[in-house]
């Protein structure tokens, strides 16, 4: 059946669907604009049942890459399809997961040696916290169970993920369910931009509670460079590579969450890149398999990997799996989006866009209802306030509600989300955090549209503010 031909689709939606991160009652009512039907893509474009065309301007939740329809994921999904669609590799082995293996590897920063897939970045953080809890058990210190991440940090929605986020509007209703995990503060960048490598304070912080806790942590995990979901938060340059060495000298694993920040989202392929850091581990997942299927990955070093193998009375078999871990399909995507990024020499793009964006959204610097705006690569985000204020570098964390002197708008105004709608009606689509809104566009999205979308942006929110009268 053509979806185009049923103009249906918003009422039997209502009648069966619960949308993620989406208040239903408001959905249910009509408070969102109607004919949100995606039915189709071209491009960097999504197509709704009506025929209107919009800008992708959030990469279908920060997960595409190279845009839609694309003509080598498309074929090699295809031939896949005439092989296998999907067999476990639970005591088997298939040659898609074992050729996007070889490829990761081959792509890392160097001594991640060895994958682990599952089917989200949240299970692949899962993945990573259960995999560093057994690898300090399996070498005899079984006290080793504690966790250190950052405030405002987001990692995935499992329990597991959950025990590391560090933002109360998403995480609060839970916490009666998740483990101890010690929070310090973000080193961002744009409150203190002369903190330094040590973040304000920040690496000291992380020092003295693994000081405290000696023999009880295993791991710190971190969004390297740039936290997403806490507001596009950015980390002052060289924190990551003085996290690197503070936990390799307290003899802590460093988990890296790269599953928002990888495949050319920062402007490498990996933000551990830009330090050369390599991580004991790093969670993968939304682009890597371009935007096209749920598949996600763990890659984690051989000295890891090693305290996994023994006999088995000894008892270190990591019994952890998902049925469709390492889907033929995904994989094959997977596959064919890394080589097409390596085809096109897709990094050494980065640069010339970055600057485009940074260029536009300069545009805003002066606007009387634009706190700050953070930009890492092609992650940006522009935060709307009532009104602008001297910026007091000494004030504490905002929690993406206002910098410093800036007056945060009322929460229940929901003036992200309502700028976001403006923004809908010149034809882009993308999605605020609160007052934050957030753009993501494919690394891949060629100049021309990327100019069209920052123009809609910066368009849209001074007309919104004049027609407000704020």
């Amino acid at each position: 059946m053509d979806p185009t031909l049923d103009d249906n689709w918003t009422d039997r939606d209502k009648s069966v669907l619960w949308h993620p991160f989406t208040p239903m009652k408001q959905w249910l009512d009509g408070g969102e604009e109607p004919g949100r039907v995606i039915v189709a893509a071209e491009g960097f474009e999504l197509i709704d049942q009506r025929g209107r065309r919009f800008i992708d301007g959030f990469g279908s939740l920060w997960c595409n890459v190279h845009g839609h329809r694309v003509p080598a994921i498309d074929e090699a999904v295809r031939q896949q399809l005439g092989r296998v669609a999907h067999s476990t590799l639970l005591g088997h082995a298939g040659p898609p997961s074992v050729e996007l293996a070889e490829r990761l590897v081959r792509i890392a920063p160097g001594g991640l040696e060895r994958v682990f897939y599952s089917d989200s970045g949240a299970s692949a953080v899962e993945v990573a916290l259960k995999m560093a809890c057994q690898y300090w058990r399996n070498r005899g210190q079984p006290a080793r169970r504690k966790f250190l991440a950052l405030r405002e940090g987001y990692h995935g929605d499992t329990v597991g993920a959950v025990s590391l986020g560090g933002i109360d509007t998403f995480h609060r209703v839970f916490r009666a369910l998740l483990f101890e995990t010690t929070f310090v503060e973000t080193p961002n960048a744009y409150r203190n931009p002369a903190a330094g490598a040590d973040g304000g304070g920040v690496l000291r912080q992380i020092d003295a509670a693994l000081s405290r806790g000696t023999g009880e942590y295993c791991a710190v995990v971190v969004e390297p460079l740039v936290q997403g979901a806490g507001g596009i938060l950015t980390h002052p340059p060289g924190f990551l590579t003085a996290l690197r060495e503070l936990t390799r000298s307290r003899d802590v694993l460093l988990i890296a969450d790269e599953v928002a920040t990888g495949f050319c989202r920062t402007g490498r392929m990996f933000a551990c890149e830009h330090e050369g850091v390599c991580p004991d581990m790093m969670c993968l997942g939304k682009g890597l398999t371009g935007g096209y299927l749920p598949v996600a990955a763990t890659l984690t070093t051989r000295d890891v990997f090693d305290a996994f193998c023994g006999e088995m009375r000894e008892g270190r078999t990591f019994f952890h799996g998902h049925t469709f871990t390492g889907n033929a399909l995904g994989c094959a995507a997977a596959c064919a989006s890394i080589d097409l990024i390596v085809a096109s020499a897709l990094p050494d793009k980065l640069p010339a866009k970055v600057e485009l964006m940074r260029r536009r959204l300069g545009e805003l610097a002066d606007h009387p209802n634009v706190g700050d705006v953070r930009q890492c690569g092609m992650m940006a985000g522009i935060e709307l306030v009532a009104r602008r204020g001297e910026k007091n570098r000494d004030a504490p964390h905002f929690s993406h509600r206002g910098l410093g002197g800036d007056q945060p708008f009322d929460p229940l105004l929901r003036v992200g989300a309502e700028v976001c709608l403006a923004m809908r009606r010149r034809g882009l689509i993308t999605r605020p955090l609160d007052d934050v809104v957030v753009l993501m566009p494919a690394p891949a999205m060629d100049a021309g549209t990327l100019d069209r979308m920052m123009s809609a942006v910066v368009e849209t929110i001074h007309e919104h503010f004049a027609q407000r009268g704020v």
